[in-house]
């Protein structure tokens, strides 16, 4: 009894701590003025007074400050329901009962890593819910309710077998003596770099219908820059996504003959040539410079640094908490719980670090969009037509411009256009 006690203690605690936190990051999201601009910035391009409507202003005032406080109250929600299915015992007690079964190793751990990613999906869906529900209140999602369900399960499933996969191998690697970890790192390397390639093949179709670009002279435009870019295309893709936001998107991923130039349908409909122009422009940065293999390198880095940090503190947790958890061993299944919750922290704490790359390389693409173009008109209505579009605060708070934000905020990329306008004596600065 006193040991179960125990066990249900520090949930308590971690509890109330993470209602205090909710509470605290209401207040500071909610308090911090949304789309305020220094002076300099009033009445200028960069300013959401010039060119959103009242109505949009207000509405953006709202809903900010939730978006926000949803993704803040997200990451102590994630780390307990780690710690409610080992605190909970429910991570032991799967295991345990998988045992008794009697069936074998290789079908106890693909049942035991479904169990624990179900109930993480159902644990977290609340959230999910609401923020699908706000967006669909505000205009900016359309998807219906049944299409919506259907990408939460494939994401689902995509989910699991990734977790199965990676889990499984991580599993045998620390049932292994040596350098375990240098070894995980080892293997995560050419995973890295097949999950690049495989995504826009195998995965994006899952999602959404992908055809050739509809307008077959704004495609000959489009690789025409891609031309002028060195960028080696004979097509651009169009995806279906009016049927799921009114949002506006498009961009070059894959490596090597996956590679593609992808376009929202969304885009081709609320956007002018000129925008859309723009935008393929700053996309080709990213491949212009090599920003997809600095991102297969920073993810390959990044992945050693977690695996040999994040497997200290799995070591160090067991031999503390093993036993109030049931976990027997570094290799025991009973552990992944404790593996996801460490990689969800170290993955917050990294946020400032790999945001700030992020938005620097999104800068770097914007200028080398403007250089290919010869101009920042483009750039400056683009942005000021997608921030009306997902009622964007323009100048986000500090906090939230730190750990959400990987792109620079829409009034620093206006500013930025406005200065290449000036530079080069063009209208709009």
């Amino acid at each position: 009894m006193a040991k179960s006690w125990r066990r249900r203690s520090p949930m308590l605690k971690w509890l109330v701590l993470t209602a205090v936190y909710a509470i605290l990051a209401a207040v500071y999201v909610w308090y911090t003025s949304p789309n305020d601009v220094p002076a300099a910035y009033k009445g200028t391009p960069a300013d959401p007074a010039t060119y959103f409507s009242p109505q949009q202003l207000k509405d953006s005032e709202v809903v900010n400050p939730i978006r926000n406080w949803i993704f803040f109250a997200s990451i102590p929600w994630e780390w307990l329901i780690y710690l409610f299915l080992l605190s909970g015992g429910l991570a032991r007690n799967w295991r345990d009962a998988l045992e008794r079964s009697g069936l074998p190793l290789v079908l106890r751990f693909p049942l035991f890593v479904l169990f624990v990613d179900l109930a993480s999906f159902v644990l977290y869906l609340p959230l999910r819910i609401f923020s699908y529900g706000l967006s669909r209140h505000y205009g900016i999602t359309t998807q219906p309710a049944a299409s919506w369900i259907r990408d939460k399960l494939v994401s689902f499933g995509i989910g699991y077998v990734t977790m199965l996969a990676v889990s499984a191998v991580a599993f045998w690697v620390l049932s292994r003596r040596g350098r375990w970890w240098l070894k995980l790192w080892l293997i995560s390397v050419p995973f890295t770099v097949f999950m690049m390639y495989v995504e826009p093949v195998v995965i994006d179709p899952l999602y959404n219908r992908f055809t050739r670009l509809s307008d077959p002279q704004l495609e000959a435009k489009i690789l025409a820059l891609a031309d002028k870019a060195d960028i080696p295309a004979d097509r651009v893709y169009e995806v279906d996504m009016s049927k799921k936001t009114n949002a506006v998107n498009a961009y070059v991923t894959g490596i090597g003959p996956s590679l593609r130039i992808v376009l929202w349908d969304t885009t081709l409909k609320q956007l002018t040539e000129p925008e859309i122009l723009f935008i393929m422009a700053h996309e080709m940065g990213h491949y212009a410079m090599h920003h997809l293999e600095w991102s297969a390198v920073g993810a390959v880095g990044s992945s050693l640094a977690v695996i040999f940090i994040g497997g200290w503190i799995y070591v160090w947790s067991i031999r503390r908490w093993g036993d109030d958890w049931g976990i027997r061993g570094r290799s025991d299944m009973a552990g992944l719980p404790l593996v996801l919750l460490i990689l969800a922290v170290l993955s917050f704490v990294s946020l400032p670090v790999s945001n700030a790359v992020s938005r620097n390389a999104e800068s770097a693409a914007d200028a080398y969009g403007m250089k290919l173009m010869n101009s920042a008109g483009g750039e400056v209505s683009m942005q000021q037509k997608t921030g009306v579009v997902t009622l964007t605060d323009v100048n986000p708070p500090l906090l939230v411009h730190w750990f959400r934000d990987d792109h620079p905020s829409d009034m620093e990329r206006i500013v930025a256009a406005m200065k290449f306008a000036k530079s080069h004596g063009q209208p709009g600065s």
